[in-house]
């Protein structure tokens, strides 16, 4: 999946705060939860507006930018 439809950050949506495009869903609630030990399905179940194409594009992302620091 595209970056540009996963995540965007735009002054007039909470502040500037990224979200998951076509929410209003920041994207650290993704990763607060993840380090909960909680479930991408606990996460897509209360918050329905995220898709999972949409998650688990961000954490592929997430990944790949942090090998990309490391190596």
């Amino acid at each position: 999946m595209e970056r540009t439809k996963i995540v965007h950050a735009n002054p007039e949506i909470l502040g500037g705060t990224p979200v998951f495009v076509g929410t209003r869903v920041p994207v650290e609630i993704l990763l607060a939860i993840w380090r909960k030990g909680e479930t991408l399905e606990e996460f897509l179940d209360n918050y329905p507006t995220v898709s999972r194409e949409q998650a688990v594009g961000l954490l592929e992302e997430a990944g790949r930018a942090l090998l990309a620091q490391i190596s």
